[in-house]
């Protein structure tokens, strides 16, 4: 864990920095290096895509070699893929859309669970060391598919003039009220629900990001290019970036979990006949 801090710390190097003096991380530095495959085509990748890509690949092999030949006594590997499936499902899928509406999105909420817990770990691994949900595109997409789900099922479960009456129309509310209610209703329902799940992601991850690079980077700076007297900093610097690794462990999983979760949640309230 602290070798990836420091081994990107010791990468950076911004053009508006002195020799030898502290180099804060960077938003452009950080998240918009540049090409590093494919440049100038359609099919161009950054480090940030190739990311994504590596973790959900990597994903989808270790899911497909745990449960390819399924036994019905099971091997090590499908004990634990049966296990993370299992937590999902009777945290989040069962817990909030019962049994027979959860197996009808399952796959789905599953997917996204770890989709998202995949990319989110990239940033403490060695040699990947960021997110790739610290850019706002990958969030984005992960919305608008929570978007599409929870108004699919609106359509599909209740119907759609009940969907939209249940969205749009609480009840118990005098007449005149709606005029202002409805459009402050379809507001948080259609536009704030996936902006704030795509910001909740992003905001986490990226922030998370960059205190690690700055207290990796403060500890590079205070143990190499400053006076042996100061090398004692560096220790509170490291003890620092230790303990933001394991904030970031945590911050992985809770973010992907809570995502999840949201998601489920705006399904049932999509799914349900009665408000």
């Amino acid at each position: 864990m602290f070798g990836s801090g420091i081994s990107f710390a010791a990468t950076e190097a911004s053009g508006d920095c002195e020799p030898g003096a502290f180099c804060p991380p960077s938003l452009k530095e950080e998240f918009f290096k540049g090409a590093v495959l494919f440049e100038g085509t359609p099919f161009e990748l950054d480090r940030i895509m190739i990311i994504r890509l590596l973790a959900i690949a990597v994903m989808v092999l270790l899911f497909w070699l745990a449960l390819r030949n399924p036994k019905v006594v099971p091997t090590k590997g499908q004990s634990i893929a049966e296990l993370a499936i299992g937590f999902v499902k009777s945290n989040v899928v069962d817990g909030v859309l019962g049994e027979k509406l959860g197996a009808k999105y399952l796959p789905l909420l599953a997917a996204m669970f770890f989709g998202i817990f995949a990319m989110n770990i990239t940033g403490l691994i060695p040699g990947l060391n960021i997110s790739g949900n610290a850019r706002i595109g990958m969030p984005l997409v992960l919305a608008v598919v929570a978007y599409i789900a929870f108004v699919w099922a609106g359509i599909r479960e209740a119907g759609g003039g009940t969907f939209l009456k249940n969205a749009l129309f609480p009840p118990g509310v005098p007449w005149p009220l709606y005029v202002l209610l409805t459009p402050l209703e379809f507001i948080n329902v259609f536009i704030v629900r996936p902006i704030s799940l795509s910001l909740r992601l992003f905001l986490n991850m990226m922030v998370g990001h960059l205190l690690l690079v700055l207290c990796f980077s403060a500890t590079q700076f205070f143990l190499l290019l400053l006076p042996s007297g100061f090398a004692g900093f560096s220790v509170l610097t490291l003890a620092g970036g230790f303990i933001m690794t394991l904030l970031e462990l945590l911050v992985a999983v809770l973010q992907a979990f809570v995502f999840t979760l949201l998601t489920a949640v705006y399904i049932q309230q999509a799914a349900s006949k009665e408000h």
